[in-house]
């Protein structure tokens, strides 16, 4: 059985897709002024988050998988 098979990928995809779009028609304005400041931050420190985003996504996926 593989680690992670191609329903689960499509179910993570799908997830990120209806919680990104949640958050759109829930809180435009927000949103909005969140990619307004995203935009005026330093690559290196949107990287940073990026890289913290995806540390925390994986020990998430882990804790699920117990």
């Amino acid at each position: 059985m593989p680690l992670f098979p191609i329903q689960d990928v499509f179910t993570a995809l799908g997830l990120v897709l209806v919680i990104e779009g949640l958050l759109y028609a829930v809180a435009l304005g927000p949103m909005r002024e969140m990619i307004r400041q995203a935009l005026e931050m330093p690559d290196h420190v949107l990287r940073i988050g990026g890289v913290v985003a995806m540390a925390l996504g994986v020990v998430v996926v882990a804790l699920a998988r117990l």
